[in-house]
């Protein structure tokens, strides 16, 4: 009306049709925006983020590891993994990182997994790169799949198919996978089952990441073979990672969070023991992983383990300390949380001696009492023996009082309370 009223004060007689045309869609554009911004605001559920929903830390892979006879090249390799977080969208990250030749995949392909190494046919999508069914990894490299439409429901078993062209003698993995794969001579991406060689290991296979509500985020859990899950079950997805990842995803509060586990077997933070140390590895395990809001760092008794000495055994812990602040400070400068799981006990394993566990409490004593961390996860505590707390829980371990057993990982795994990522 105002607009009208204006304009029957002009010179003009009367108004032109074009003004009117003009003013009433003037007016609709300006409703239309209103109504978009004005009233309702931003649109938060409707906007996304890449977030990884699965995750594993590549390295080389050692020679008792490698693929089974007839090995990857013009074969097909079908490896199974459990998300957490699901979505509609997934891209899948494939690494070649510590192969010395390139690595061709000729056609890949993901579907839901039902049993053992059988899959849904009627859920196959290909992966694409570029628009290409087949890439080439070049040494050193890793590549990502181009998004794909897919339902993944949390904690889906997703199935990964891969047909391999020429592939590199020495191979790119991760070898504690807990998690069976299988092997078929020649393309048989699309089969409904595999009938070829097992082996329990991953190959070339490193990140799965879901269009995601912005208000998703990710914990990585950094760490060695404990987080990695020695003493879980084979095919039962039962690391204390997954442990916290069905904790978080039954609570309604949390339950947009995912856990990516970049823990590795045999692993140091303070230098290469298996896999790059976790130092080497931070930027690229936990900085560069998409999503990251929080991390769990439970890593240093394969260094403090291997000191020949006490005087080594307190510089180690000594080194540790300032490992562990060089990782807070560079994961609170990508704004994200990080707590300190204690060191859990060796007594009575291969490790154990006076002066590494007067360094393991040397540890734990900062990690509890130094406030650097932003919260503190005690592991120490959950799983020790309190009779003996040098020593782990007798039915808690897996034999060899270092590695946690099945029951050790769900209380692990229950020790990392949801309200710390609320």
């Amino acid at each position: 009306m105002k607009i009208n009223q204006t304009l029957r004060g002009n010179t003009c007689k009367q108004p032109l049709p074009f003004i009117h045309l003009f003013s009433t869609l003037c007016i609709g554009i300006l409703m239309l925006s209103f109504l978009s911004f004005g009233c309702s605001g931003p649109k938060v559920e409707k906007q996304s983020q890449w977030v990884g929903t699965w995750s594993t830390s590549p390295q080389l892979v050692e020679p008792h590891n490698m693929p089974p006879d007839p090995g990857l090249a013009n074969n097909s390799l079908r490896q199974k993994v459990r998300v957490s977080i699901g979505g509609d969208t997934l891209r899948v990250k494939f690494s070649n990182k510590f192969s010395s030749k390139p690595v061709t995949l000729k056609k890949v392909q993901i579907a839901t997994s039902i049993d053992g190494s059988s899959i849904d046919t009627a859920s196959i999508k290909e992966l694409t790169f570029s628009g290409l069914s087949e890439v080439t990894m070049q040494p050193d490299s890793a590549i990502y799949s181009d998004p794909v439409a897919f339902d993944l429901k949390p904690r889906m078993d997703l199935a990964i198919t891969i047909y391999f062209g020429q592939t590199s003698p020495d191979v790119t993995g991760h070898p504690g996978s807990r998690t069976t794969s299988y092997l078929m001579e020649g393309n048989h991406v699309s089969d409904a089952k595999f009938t070829g060689p097992e082996t329990d290991h991953w190959y070339v296979i490193n990140t799965i990441e879901v269009k995601a509500p912005q208000n998703s985020a990710a914990v990585v859990t950094l760490g060695n073979s404990i987080t990695d899950g020695r003493g879980s079950g084979t095919n039962k997805q039962n690391r204390w990672p997954d442990i916290l990842s069905e904790q978080l995803l039954t609570n309604p509060q949390t339950q947009h969070i995912s856990v990516l586990n970049q823990g590795i077997g045999g692993n140091c933070v303070l230098r290469q023991c298996l896999g790059p140390s976790a130092l080497d590895r931070f930027d690229r395990d936990v900085l560069k992983q998409n999503g990251v809001k929080w991390l769990i760092i439970l890593e240093g008794v394969n260094d403090l383990g291997q000191t020949p000495d006490s005087a080594a055994a307190a510089q180690t812990a000594n080194n540790l300390v300032a490992a562990y602040q060089q990782m807070i400070q560079m994961a609170h400068e990508h704004d994200i949380l990080v707590y300190g799981g204690t060191i859990t006990p060796f007594g009575k394993s291969f490790y154990h001696t006076d002066f590494r566990e007067a360094a393991r409490k040397t540890v734990n004593d900062w990690i509890r009492n130094s406030g650097q961390f932003d919260a503190v996860i005690d592991f120490d505590k959950a799983i020790r023996n309190p009779q003996d707390p040098s020593a782990i829980n007798e039915d808690l371990h897996d034999g060899d009082y270092l590695h946690p057993n099945e029951k050790g990982h769900e209380v692990m795994g229950k020790a990392v309370k949801p309200e710390l990522f609320y």
